[in-house]
């Protein structure tokens, strides 16, 4: 066969997550759309803000020459210099345009950063459960992924993560708001973090760093806020895009935000911006680049998913579901009331319901439901999700 042996490894084991959404699919042509209840894909349901139509319709009716040119690597000055003078209000730190790169979403953002910073065989640490395709990006770059799992309630273990950081260990990749926990991790925690990384880097003699994956940052819940990493550790990246918080998934904008302490600041722009090139991105979408600019600081009203957040964790937990009840994103991880979480899955497909199972994230035992859906999906659901628990208590 043609194709590439890791690639159809790859296939083999991919994304449980597009798998449960084609099955999700097929379901809804022979059942029709309200009797399945698709929570496997964390699309948002939310519409975006009135604003970014109305921003976007003006941008376009300007037609100012060079208005879709090519652009620097690192993006539109106007870009940059607007999300910088917003990183610095919102986390109180001293950020210039130069520590900003435009970027294709937040894939593209890890990977020009796995890009500029992995050597082959260098190893890319992560808290589990984590988002499965950081395996997949590790990998496009030379680097392996070692993963560590978190503790009951989702925050991190640090005493494991210490053990675990060898000479190998580049990068240490957080995602707070987590997919698929909706955990928070503290600014306590990460400034503990931040210093096992102060001593592993001397004691290995390179600079390991931290990056955090923050698409979820502004999705949180009961008055909770997402710690300022540069304010925990200096040799740290932000990746991450506007995605969930303005509703624009399929748009394909992020950016990354380089600490202004972090040693070599300027190669390691350089080296970003070399790799938004090189990697075929190029650049980021220029018409959102330039709609950004207007939005900053903006985002949909959290309350409505904080309203589907209320309704799925008491209907679960009153069909007997153990739950930690998740500070921000839009994913609840239950736990599997059957060891074998993959089981337990097709236990609720059989009652036309599509969750990802918690194996596929680096979570055994618990399985993924992205509640980003219409309120009556989730009610409905509920009678489902009871008797599956029933027919799992049945089985043992």
């Amino acid at each position: 066969m043609a194709v590439a042996k890791k690639m159809l490894q790859f296939m083999e084991s991919g994304s449980w997550i597009r798998k449960m959404f084609e099955e999700g699919a097929r379901l809804k042509k022979i059942h029709g759309d309200e009797k399945v209840f698709d929570f496997s894909l964390g699309n948002p349901n939310v519409p975006p803000p009135d604003l970014v139509k109305d921003k976007l319709l003006e941008i376009i009716k300007k037609d100012a020459p060079g208005l879709h040119a090519y652009m620097p690597n690192v993006g539109l000055q106007e870009t940059r210099s607007a999300v910088s003078a917003y990183l610095c209000r919102e986390q109180c730190v001293s950020l210039a345009e130069k520590h900003i790169i435009a970027t294709c979403g937040a894939a593209g953002a890890l990977n020009i950063i796995l890009k500029a910073l992995l050597d082959p065989g260098d190893e890319l640490m992560v808290p589990a459960p984590y988002f499965v395709e950081y395996g997949f990006y590790a990998d496009n770059h030379g680097g392996t992924l070692k993963a560590v799992p978190t503790r009951d309630d989702f925050t991190l273990d640090l005493e494991a993560m210490e053990r675990e950081i060898g000479p190998k260990t580049k990068i240490v990749l957080i995602n707070s708001p987590n997919n698929p926990t909706g955990q928070i991790y503290s600014e306590e925690s990460l400034r503990e973090l931040g210093r096992i990384l102060e001593r592993k880097s001397e004691a290995f003699g390179h600079t390991i760093y931290l990056v955090s994956d923050e698409p979820y940052r502004k999705i949180v819940y009961d008055s909770c806020c997402v710690p300022c990493i540069f304010k925990c550790y200096r040799d740290s990246l932000i990746g991450t895009s506007y995605s969930k918080d303005l509703s624009l998934p399929g748009e394909r904008i992020g950016f990354v935000a380089v600490s202004p302490e972090a040693k070599d600041a300027s190669s390691l722009v350089d080296a970003l911006s070399l790799a938004n090139r090189i990697l075929g991105f190029v650049n980021a979408p220029v018409l959102m680049q330039r709609l950004v600019v207007e939005l900053q600081g903006l985002c949909v009203d959290v309350d409505i998913y904080k309203r589907k957040r209320d309704i799925i964790v008491k209907g679960l937990r009153d069909a007997g579901y153990e739950l930690t009840v998740p500070a921000g994103a839009f994913y609840l991880f239950p736990k599997s009331p059957l060891k074998d979480d993959v089981k337990f899955v097709k236990l609720l497909q059989e009652e036309n319901i599509l969750v990802v199972p918690g194996s596929g994230f680096g979570g055994p035992g618990h399985f993924r439901i992205a509640y980003c859906v219409d309120d009556r999906t989730i009610e409905n659901s509920i009678p489902g999700f009871r008797r599956a628990m029933e027919r799992a208590k049945s089985i043992g």
